[in-house]
C-alpha cells in the first residue's frame, strides 16, 4: 500500500445531527491535486453515532473506538438521527475554511448543541489501479473496532499529528501525512483480516493462506520474473494443479492473469509518474 497524499480533518457535531458526505469536496480535492481515488475515512475519539450509505442499506451503529472506511468513495450518512435533512459535508468544510486566518484547514463544529461526538476524517489519495484487488476485497461499508488498547491508542496519536500536519501546512507535510496514512490504514486493515472466517474467499482471505499468501509475495516482489505456473507452484512447495485451482478459488482469476494485471498496473503508475 503506497499512499499519495493526505488530508485530516477535526470534527466536533453535537446531537441532534445529519451529514451527508464523500470524497469530491473542493478544498480537498485542491490538497490532493491529480489524485487517481481518495479513500474516506471516520475515527470516532468521543461519543457514538449512525451511518449508512446514502442510497439506503444497513444501519451501522458506531462508538468512539470504531473507524469507518469507505474504499470506493460511496456517498453516506452520518449523524446522531438519519432521519434529519442532511447537511453537505462540502458546506461544513467550505465555512470553517472561510473563517480561518490561513487557509488551511480548522475544527469543524456543527449540531443542536447536545450530547457530543467527536471524530478524525481522512482523505487518502492513491493509485487505482495498484490498490484495486484490495479494494474490491473489502465493503463498501467497513467498520473496525481498534478498542481503547495499545493499537488504539497508536491510531489516535497518529490521526493526532495528520490533523496538526493538515493544518499548518509546512514544508514536506504531504510526505509526512502519506507515511502516516500508510501506518494507520495498514494497522486497521490487519484488525480486519483477522475478523476474517476462516473459510472465506477474496484477495485478503488468499493473503492468509500460506502458499497462496506466499505466491502473491512472490509475484508482487519480484513482476519482472519470467514466472510460469511450474516454476510458482515450486517455490511454494504445490503441484501445478493445486497452485492453480487454489489461486483461483481464493483470488478470482489464474496466478498469470494475476500476474499480467499487476505489470500493467505497475506499468501505468510508471506512465504517470515518470518520462520513461
Amino acid at each position: 500500500i503506497r499512499f499519495e497524499g493526505a488530508v485530516f480533518l477535526d470534527a466536533d457535531f453535537t446531537a441532534p445531527w445529519c451529514m451527508r458526505g464523500r470524497y469530491g469536496i473542493t478544498s480537498v480535492k485542491q490538497q490532493l491535486a491529480g489524485a487517481e481515488h481518495v479513500v474516506l475515512f471516520h475515527f470516532l475519539t468521543q461519543g457514538a453515532c449512525r451511518v449508512r450509505l446514502a442510497e439506503g442499506g444497513e444501519v451501522i451503529d458506531v462508538r468512539a473506538g470504531d473507524l469507518i472506511l469507505f474504499a470506493q468513495d460511496d456517498r453516506h450518512l452520518m449523524g446522531s438521527d438519519l432521519h434529519m435533512a442532511p447537511l453537505e459535508a462540502d458546506n461544513l468544510i467550505d465555512a470553517a475554511t472561510a473563517a480561518a486566518v490561513e487557509p488551511a484547514f480548522v475544527p469543524i463544529r456543527h449540531g443542536g448543541g447536545g450530547a457530543a461526538t467527536r471524530f478524525v476524517c481522512g482523505y487518502l489519495a492513491c493509485s487505482r489501479s495498484l490498490c484495486r484487488p484490495l479494494f474490491e476485497a473489502l465493503p463498501r461499508v467497513l467498520r473496525i473496532t481498534l478498542g481503547d488498547g495499545q493499537t488504539a491508542g497508536l491510531v489516535r496519536e497518529l490521526l493526532r499529528v495528520g490533523v496538526l500536519e493538515s493544518s499548518a501546512s509546512r514544508p514536506g507535510a504531504q510526505s509526512t501525512l502519506a507515511k502516516l496514512a500508510e501506518l494507520m490504514f495498514v494497522e486497521a486493515l490487519r484488525r480486519h483480516v483477522e475478523t476474517l472466517p476462516p473459510e472465506g474467499h477474496g484477495w485478503l482471505a488468499a493473503l492468509r493462506d500460506v502458499q497462496i499468501g506466499r505466491a502473491l509475495a512472490l509475484l508482487h516482489d519480484t513482476p519482472e520474473r519470467a514466472w510460469t505456473v511450474d516454476e510458482l507452484a515450486r517455490e511454494v512447495a504445490l503441484s501445478r494443479s493445486v497452485l492453480a485451482t487454489r489461486f483461483a478459488s481464493l483470488v478470482g482469476e489464474s496466478p498469470m492473469q494475476y500476474l499480467t494485471r499487476w505489470r500493467l498496473a505497475l506499468a501505468a503508475r510508471a506512465l504517470r509518474s515518470s518520462n520513461d
